[in-house]
């Protein structure tokens, strides 16, 4: 169950996301899903391994990524879903993680 912070951050990451691939309303609900499960199992790792190593943190977050991924290419669009690999690639540059 997602905390009033983390469920905050999926609503603004929707919200966001939303007006840029111009999302219908069953893609909207459908990536909400895909948002609220991925920051799930993010929240489940960091409260499982409170000592885990930078290196170990970027290989966990990768693999929840995947898996967000794959469920995206079930309802975006081909065009949709470049934007939002576009996305993820200027989020990574940023955050210094070439992953």
């Amino acid at each position: 169950m997602l905390n009033e912070q983390a469920k905050q951050a999926v609503a603004t990451e929707l919200k966001r996301f939303a007006g840029e691939l111009k999302l219908s309303d069953d893609q909207k609900t459908r990536l909400q899903t895909a948002l609220e499960n991925a920051r799930e199992k993010i929240e489940e790792i960091r409260k499982s391994n409170p000592d885990m190593t930078a290196a170990d943190v970027v290989a966990k977050l990768k693999s929840v990524r995947s898996a967000a991924r794959e469920r995206l290419t079930q309802f975006l669009t081909p065009d949709q879903l470049a934007k939002w690999d576009a996305e993820m690639a200027k989020a990574k540059s940023f955050l210094g993680v070439n992953t």
